[in-house]
Parts: C-alpha cells; structure tokens; sequence
C-alpha cells in the first residue's frame, strides 16, 4: 500500500507550510467517520473548492461508500471523466476547443497537452492510473438530468407517493413531508405560498395529508382530481366551499393541470425513479454514484427538484439502522438559494433535518458554496467539518468565523478568532484550512490532484455522450425469492379458443368458478398494437395457498402467500401444473361477475366435472411443495445470511456496512494498541531534551528531526491528528531544534547521538508492527467473494389450498 493506501482514510491532499510556502511530504488522511457529523466547503470562485469536493467525492468511492451528488452548476458530471489509459485520445472529446484556438494548437495537441499534464499531476501527488481503474471498479457513476432527456431522464412520480410507514407514524416528520411537497409543487407553478396563510397551500397540503395517512399514493392527476373535489367536507371549522369557493378551486386545478400539459413535462414522468436505495447501490449490490445535474433548469424547478430528493434522502435514512460507521454521501454544490439565513424555501427543512438526524444513520452530508453569508450558519453549527478556502469579502470571512465560532461552542472547545482570521488570509488557490472537531489541530493543507478530468461544465451534447442510453439499473420491488408476473400478466398461457361465445357455460353448483379484473389481461392482447372487438374470457385454473417456510438454522420462519394460473387443454391431462404462472393478483381482488359485453371461449369437458378440482388441487399442492422456495444469499467470508425477501442489491449493502463498521472498530483498536506506546516515545524525546539542557549537551538538530520524522510517517497517517498524536511529537521536536541552537558544547554529541539513535530504532519497531497489523486488517478488510445461493422449501404438512377453482381470465380479441 501507498502511504496514503489507509483503510477508512481519505487522501485529501498534503500539509502546507505557509511560512515557508511548500507543501510536506506526509500525506494528509481524513477519518472516513469524521465525516459522518458532516462537512461543510467554502471558497471563492478560483480557490479551488469544486477539485477538493471532487477529491472527497473520489475517496468516498474508493473506499465503496456511495454517493448522491447534487449539481446545480453542471461540473461534477466530470467524475465520469477518469481515464486508466491516460491517453490523449480518451482526453480529447473533453478539451475546450475555444481554448485551443487561443492557444493557436489543434484539439489533438492540446489533448496531448492535457493527458501529460494529468500524468504528471498524478505522479507528483503519488498517485498512477491503477489508482484511476481502482477507481472505476469500485463503483458505478450515473448522470441523471431531471426534467430532460440529455443524460439519464428521472421519473417524480414516486415522490408523490405515500412516505414509508417510519415517516407515518412521526407526526413531526410526517407534516414536515406534507409541507414542503405542497410547497415544491406550488413554487414549480409559480406560487410563492405562506404555508400558514396560504389557502393555496393549506388546501394542497391538507389533501396530501388526507391521501398519505391512509397510504394512499398521490401524483399530479390525483392531485388536480381532489383540488376540485376535496376527500374532506371542512377545512378547520369552515366548510370546503366557504374556505375555498369551487370556481376558485377550479382555477387552482387549471393551474397545476397545464403543468401537467406543458410540452416537456412529460420528461418528468420517465426514467428511473427516487429510489434512494437503488440510486445508492445496483441491483448487484455494487456501490453508485448518483449525480443530479440541475444546471439547465430553472429557479422553480430546481428547488421543486432538490426538494422532493432531499424528502427521499430523508425517508431513506431514517429507514435504516443506526452506526457510527459512513453509510453513503450526500454532497450538494452551491447551495446558494437553498439554505438561506432567513428565509425558509422548501429545500431548507429536510436539509436541516438531514444535518441533526442524518449522522445517526451513518449518512454525511456535505454543502459547498462560494458564498458563505448566504448560509444559515446555525443550521450548520450541526457541521463537524469545515474546509475553508480564500474568501473574497469581509463579509464572507464574519459568516464564516461566526459559523466555526458556533461548531466550536457546540464540540465544547476554544475558538480564537484572530488568528482564526490570519490563517484565512493567507490562503491561495488549492490551499485549504481544515478545522475538524475530531481532531486537536487546525491544518493548512493543498489539495490532491484530482483522479477525474476537471475539463469543466458539461455541455447537453457531452453528457449525452456520456449517456447514450436510459441505463437504467433500478431493480424491481421484491425479494429475490419472489418470482410473480406483473399484474398485466403478459406470460400467463392461455388454451386456444375455438370459438367465442356472448354467454358462458352453464356448470353444475358445486364448481366455483371467479372472473380476473379486467386489467388481468392475457396473452396477445398485451402487445403495442391497438386491438377492437369484445372482451373474451378465456378458461383457466387458479390455485392459492398459503406455505409456511421454516428453517430454524437460516432464521427463516415466514408465510408467503402463491396465486397461481395454468391452462385447462383438451390433452390427456388436461391440467398440467408444471405450466403454471405466478399471478401478482390476491384471493380478495377476484370478481364473481363477468363484464357485460364479454364473450367466453370454449370450456374443455374436464373443466365442467366437480370431480377434477379435487385432483387438481392435490396437484397444485404437490406442485406447490416441489417448485417454490424462498431463495437466500448466504456471504462466505462472514457467513452471514439474507433476510426473507431481501433484494441481492440491501444484502450486500448490509455486508457491506457491517464490514466497515467492524473495520472501523479494528482501526480504533490499533489506535488505542500504538497510542500508549506512541506516548512512551514522546516521553523519551522530553526526558533526552531535559537531560541535554542540564549538561549542555550540543544535540545534531538534524538527528532529532529524522526520528520524528519517521514517526510522523508510520504513526500520524495511521492515529491521525487525535488525542496523542504527532502533533504532540513536533512540538518536542521543536523544543528540541531550539534546546539544540542554545546548547553546543560538542564533547557529548555521540551520547546524545547514541540516545537518539536508540529512540530512532524504536519507533521503527513501532513501524514493523503497526505495518503488519495493517496488512491483516487490509486483507480481511478487503475479501469479497461471490454470493451463495440457499433454498429453503415449504413445510409440506403446512401447505394450506385456500382455493382451486375455475378462472376466467379477460384477453381482448383482435
């Protein structure tokens, strides 16, 4: 492993020597953990702030967190712009032309220009394309543009929908939703509403309520639909019509209806959905990142946007377990507008909600903006970290003193605002102050060079480049166990008709026969091509029952429910449920009358017989019992097993946290080992100075600074900047250079060399040790391996047959 190769560590860059304006050789690493109370980015436009978010996004990835990346400018598309190869061809779609012309060069060789330039950048930081290719295997990037079809197209609807049963159930989380998505929609309609005196507002926001309490899903036609017939009679102590007279609520529904027929809102309602888990991680379970370029939208549809995704985000992660671990990354650029001091636009509740509640769910937030007096700085006394760049106003620079000043009274530590200010000053572009409450020192550091290609915004023509299909990779709902049809049932086979009859047969009493919603519908009638004529039923049997699952060892004790169809045939055996198709479709939902106007097709003879559906139904069973199991993942390496319908994509990510919170632990461990015996050398250093001051001694500067060099190599990227850190050893090392200035009397140099060399060898015995105990923790750290496959069966004395009977299932005829 490179130095900066440190499991949980994140290689932003070096530290920075203002004074003699040079960079260190030791790697600056940043606890992955630290990030989990947040992080915060400010810096003038040139200060380099946007390549520092991209070098914190790039290591977040490495390391397999994943990432929600919120763009409004349209630059962080360029993290799909890493090249293994290094070449100039890779370079050259993504080079500004207008430049090359300046510079009086073709594309080719400006290209050229870029690719040896990005070549040498990466050698001076340490870094090679293996780091790149490391990069591109550890995740999966995707470039969505909400509102267009440019890159990937997003699909709202879902944001409409009823919040999950956690967010329900908190009355306080639940009117937070209600409020700002009655907002968003109102702004995207150009209505700037009061939620408090508003009728606009109070109406939209009270029939979500009304909808999302019962569970039921909402969306746009849905909404126009209650706008003018409320699923309410008052509204407070007022009825509908007196608080809201119809005619005006008409004109409110025509409002948010020529949204709905605007030309181009239909980019809305396609693509992937605001599926934070499936944004988060692919149907393999493989780390995303997810980046949202907003930059061709307007003010209104940006925060209508930004807000219903900052809504999922937070359903999302109170959805999950607690951990003290980094989940996944949600990064926002330029939040100007977004989270202002004053006012409370729709984006401003969920972001302050993510950054009081988020850290508990092992989700980091991070916000960057160039304008720092924009920001509600006591919202972000929640932010742990704070990267400061150079900042163009004296106002910029009070914002930003305020806001440490807050984060600093919260952690409970001193806050020197003076010299806070000095440190800022001095800053030039890529220079960055770190203040992190984690640690016991603030750092002036220049960031990494960039593993991505930093070419700049993204024209609509690149990044459809850059995605020249959907490629979506959102799975479906369910567990992997899970196999049914969709509700349309296009497999669902069918025995041919003969003839089409506009009654159906009459059967003796004793057979039960049920009709399929019309919206069942089977077989040809489910392709694109328009059909005509009647609706013809067509004769099948339908088994359900209900299987008990049971494995003790596995932790699997579940009922699961099976509806299942197969054709009825004029063959030998005439059922064969060897053909049968699972139907999305409960018992409850099945019709006792046909439709009117439907004809039937011809019922085979065996069908008319009481008698057959007693066999059939043993059949069905012993069908039941051999065909359907539950399917678990099992991870060698862990041994641990999935849960009863969790997809292949939350098992691994579940693997996944597990991994790095175990790892986190481990690393805490060695920590707490090489702390106490980093003290001891830090114990030596201070008694060798006291015993050359009383004798002295003069002590070669030189020595005394080799050995805390090497310390500072071995111990400080592994500890950090904490508590007994090399911080403590430089401040010996200090007081050792200046005890060596005033002390040279030379008799006793080889004593004192003697002494040094003694601690020198020491620390390098710390080195072995601490290395191979990083090298265990690498490896077990980093073991992957293909998932297992486990099938539980049914237990076959608790196979319960609700029903076998006769199905008649609509087709519509050609």
């Amino acid at each position: 492993m490179e130095d900066f190769e440190k499991l949980g560590a994140f290689y932003l860059g070096r530290p920075y020597d203002l004074s003699a304006k040079k960079r260190e050789e030791a790697p600056l690493l940043y606890d992955s953990r630290d990030l989990v109370t947040h992080a915060v980015c400010v810096g003038m436009t040139g200060s380099g702030k946007t390549g520092l978010c991209t070098v914190l996004i790039e290591e977040a990835l490495i390391d397999g967190v994943p990432a929600i990346v919120i763009d409004p400018k349209g630059d962080l598309g360029n993290l799909l712009l890493s090249f293994p190869d290094l070449a100039p061809e890779s370079f050259q779609p993504w080079v500004n032309e207008d430049e090359a012309r300046k510079l009086g060069v073709s594309a080719e060789e400006l290209a050229a220009r870029e690719a040896e330039r990005w070549k040498t950048g990466l050698a001076e930081w340490g870094q090679s394309a293996s780091r790149i290719k490391r990069l591109r295997d550890a995740t999966e990037i995707a470039l969505y543009t909400p509102g267009s079809t440019a890159g990937l197209p997003v699909n709202i609807l879902q944001s409409f929908g009823a919040p999950p049963q956690e967010i329900r159930d908190d009355s306080d989380l639940f009117q937070e939703r209600v409020t700002t998505t009655a907002t968003s929609v109102l702004g995207l309609v150009g209505l700037a509403v009061d939620p408090l005196k508003s009728r606009e507002h109070i109406l939209v926001a009270k029939i979500l309520e009304a909808l999302w309490s019962d569970a039921v899903d909402a969306s746009l036609p849905v909404l126009i639909q209650h706008v003018q017939k409320p699923p309410f009679d008052r509204v407070g102590a007022l009825r509908v019509d007196d608080f809201y007279p119809e005619n005006d609520r008409f004109a409110l529904a025509t409002v948010l209806n020529n949204l709905l027929a605007a030309p181009g809102f239909d980019a809305w309602l396609s693509g992937d959905p605001l599926d934070v888990s499936a944004l988060l991680r692919s149907s393999s379970g493989k780390a995303r990142c997810a980046i949202f370029s907003i930059a061709h939208l307007n003010d209104s549809e940006r925060m209508f946007f930004v807000s219903l995704l900052l809504n999922e985000v937070l359903a999302w992660a109170r959805s999950q377990s607690g951990t003290t671990s980094l989940r996944a990354l949600l990064y926002m650029d330029e939040i100007f507008g977004f989270f202002p001091p004053v006012a409370n636009p729709p984006s401003k509740e969920p972001l302050l909600l993510l950054l009081k509640q988020a850290r508990a769910y092992g989700l980091g937030v991070v916000l960057a903006t160039q304008n720092p007096v924009d920001l509600d700085y006591k919202g972000l006394a929640n932010t742990g970290t704070w990267l400061i760049g150079r900042l163009q106003t004296e106002r910029d620079k009070a914002r930003v003193m305020d806001g440490l000043e807050g984060v600093s009274a919260t952690a409970g530590g001193a806050f020197d605002r003076q010299a806070m200010e000095q440190l800022i000053a001095g800053l030039g572009k890529r220079l960055f102050l770190l203040h992190n409450v984690h640690d016991d020192e603030l750092v002036i550091f220049e960031s990494r060079w960039a593993l991505s290609y930093l070419c700049g915004p993204l024209t609509r023509a690149q990044i459809k480049r850059l995605t020249p299909g959907s490629g979506s990779d959102a799975p479906t709902k369910g567990g992997p166990e899970a196999s049914p049809v969709s509700r349309a049932a296009p497999g669902v086979p069918r025995a041919p008709a003969t003839s089409a009859q506009p009654v159906g047969p009459v059967l003796p009493p004793e057979i039960v026969q049920h009709f399929l919603p019309t919206e069942t519908l089977a077989g040809e009638s489910q392709s694109d091509t328009p059909t005509t004529g009647p609706m013809t039923y067509q004769p099948m049997v339908l088994g359900a029952a209900n299987l008990h699952f049971v494995d003790a060892r596995k932790g699997v004790d579940v009922t699961r429910p099976v509806v299942a169809l197969t054709p009825i045939t004029t063959e030998a055996v005439p059922v064969d449920w060897a053909r049968a198709t699972l139907v999305d479709l409960s018992t409850g939902e099945l019709e006792s009358s046909p439709q009117d106007g439907a004809h039937f097709a011809d019922l085979p003879s065996a069908a008319g017989k009481p008698a057959s559906y007693g066999r059939w139904g043993k059949a069905f069973a012993r069908w039941a019992y051999s065909s359907q199991t539950i399917e678990l993942f099992k991870h060698p390496e862990t041994g641990q097993l999935s849960k009863p319908g969790e997809s292949e994509r939350d098992f691994r990510a579940r693997v996944d946290q597990s991994g790095r919170e175990a790892r986190d632990e481990l690393v805490e461990k060695l920590r707490e080992k090489y702390a106490p015996k980093q003290a001891s050398l830090e114990e030596r250093l201070r008694r060798a100075e006291q015993r050359l001051d009383k004798e002295q001694q003069d002590v070669s500067q030189s020595g005394i600074q080799t050995a805390v060099s090497v310390g500072a190599t071995i111990l400080g990227a592994m500890l950090g900047r904490k508590r007994l850190s090399v911080r403590t050893l430089g401040r010996a090392a200090t007081a050792a250079r200046g005890a060596g200035r005033v002390r040279r009397e030379r008799d006793d140099v080889a004593r004192a060399s003697e002494n040094v060399e003694a601690i020198r060898q020491q620390i390098a015995d710390l080195e072995g040790r601490l290395k191979a105990d990083l090298t265990k923790l690498d490896a077990r750290a980093r073991a992957t391996g293909d998932l297992q496959t486990l099938a539980v069966r049914p237990r076959k004395a608790d196979i319960e047959v609700t029903l076998v009977a006769l199905a008649w299932v609509p087709a519509t005829s050609a």
